[in-house]
């Protein structure tokens, strides 16, 4: 693969100091009073250097702590102001030239183990409480493999939006419920208020079929985004042309390829050998109150299904993928499969928010002041998964020994050895984990969030420790 090496002033934000970064996406949040910045700033250092998501394991000294559950009480400390400067930050990096895949997903924060926390939603089956964070992660493709994969660069957050999730009213109506706000509004939203993408730099909005409705696409059409939505609706056709499934049935074999399936819960990863068709269609508009929409036009068809499935395997391999993109050629559509794929890096921002930065661990008694540590911890996330990702798109450079610096690099080094070749981003991020509980074999693979987080808070200690014999 080739990389692009403009694509470093993308890294330089997860490469710094925790103070550097801490004053870098924080420093400039709308709170109403610069006192207020700084503790904000304060706050974001010390939970990057300790993520877990608890404020006591950040805040050991009391005085320190008493003022960091002061700020989260505070008039005007919200999740949107918090979040907003991380968010301008990502846009205007998304505005310099390459592209860019803005890959959106929800998923909920269960806050049930905390019964002495008020005010939070329903998530789940109804039985559950907590939040549902809707996120655009913006992630820049540096390269693309052989296997017409890509590899890229996190930027950051794109969009995020922090719902306290409540029934909807009984007997509600269709009308009703499409005349009030929804969650699906959420879909494609950060578009409104970003503009078009410039000349030169190319956007890819990436979503699982819980976004397969029109809005989403058509503001994607109207925005001048590009886009690829796993499809889950058999939709109609313009001019009476029928419907979507039978125009896929009948549409030509391109090839064959491969897509890596990821392990999902009773299912191993595996590779699976699909097939593909496209076609290109017009499909009809829906029913909104007020009337008929507009049709959406000229949108590529690429359906990717597996063949000669594994015994055993309950759930083969099907996706609709509904995009922008050409898909005329086998290697136009191999690139659309290629992109829905990097889906799963919104995946490992979830773990990471979860795992790495420990988001529902905290015990704030209120739902309005959650919200606010929620978008730090949220933007910490950011930082842990962009430092994870640069070990297995740039495994043999060095960026990452320069955001550790030489005292942890040391005790790394007493811990396990010095690295035959150096301290590269993978060899530091293995080293981390091996702290945690990592074996790191040869056949383990790369290590998962549950092993950085426990190898992180060991190399923390150690340093304290270190210091504390210093003083």
């Amino acid at each position: 693969m080739v990389g692009d090496p403009q694509a470093d002033q993308f890294m330089s934000t997860c490469l710094l100091t925790p103070a550097e970064w801490a004053q870098n996406e924080f420093g400039f949040a709308q709170l109403g009073d610069q006192r207020r910045n700084r503790r904000l700033v304060n706050i974001a250092e010390h939970l990057a250097v300790k993520p877990g998501g608890t404020l006591p394991q950040a805040f050991p000294e009391w005085a320190e702590l008493k003022a960091a559950y002061r700020f989260f009480g505070q008039r005007g400390v919200s999740f949107e102001r918090v979040v907003a400067p991380h968010v301008e930050r990502t846009r205007h990096a998304c505005r310099q030239a390459g592209e860019y895949l803005i890959i959106e997903d929800t998923t909920c924060l269960d806050y049930s183990q905390h019964p002495a926390t008020r005010d939070l939603g329903v998530i789940g089956d109804g039985s559950g409480r907590g939040f549902e964070l809707h996120s655009a992660l913006a992630v820049r493709v540096e390269a693309w493999t052989l296997e017409q994969r890509p590899e890229g660069t996190v930027v950051g957050l794109f969009n995020q939006q922090c719902r306290v999730p409540r029934p909807a009213p009984a007997g509600e109506t269709r009308g009703e419920r499409l005349g009030r706000p929804r969650k699906s509004q959420t879909w494609a939203a950060g578009f409104k208020t970003a503009g078009r993408p410039p000349a030169g730099c190319q956007w890819i909005y990436l979503a699982d079929r819980e976004s397969d409705f029109y809005e989403p696409i058509r503001l994607c059409q109207q925005h001048g985004v590009d886009f690829v939505i796993r499809g889950c609706q058999d939709r109609r056709l313009t001019e009476g042309a029928g419907h979507l499934r039978p125009a896929i049935e009948q549409s030509p074999l391109l090839g064959r390829n491969t897509v890596e399936v990821r392990s999902r819960a009773g299912q191993a990863a595996r590779t699976a050998t699909v097939e593909l068709r496209s076609v290109r269609v017009n499909l009809d508009g829906p029913w909104r109150p007020g009337g008929r929409q507009p049709a959406l036009p000229d949108v590529s068809v690429v359906e990717v299904k597996e063949v000669e499935v594994p015994a055993g395997v309950k759930a083969p391999l099907h996706w609709v993928l509904l995009s922008s993109l050409p898909c005329a050629t086998e290697a136009e559509a191999q690139r659309i499969v290629g992109r829905y794929t990097a889906r799963w890096w919104v995946e490992e921002y979830h773990k990471a928010l979860k795992s790495g930065a420990g988001v529902e661990q905290s015990q704030l008694d209120r739902a309005d002041r959650l919200e606010p540590l929620i978008a730090v911890l949220a933007v910490v996330a950011v930082r842990l998964l962009a430092t994870k990702l640069l070990a297995r798109s740039r495994p043999r450079s060095m960026e990452a020994a320069a955001c550790f610096g030489p005292e942890m690099l040391l005790l790394l080094e007493k811990k396990h050895g010095p690295p035959k070749d150096g301290w590269t981003n993978e060899n530091v991020m293995v080293a981390v984990a091996r702290l945690g509980g990592f074996l790191a074999r040869k056949h383990d693979g790369q290590p998962g969030w549950q092993t950085i987080w426990r190898g992180w808070q060991r190399l923390i200690w150690m340093c304290e420790g270190v210091n504390l014999m210093k003083d």
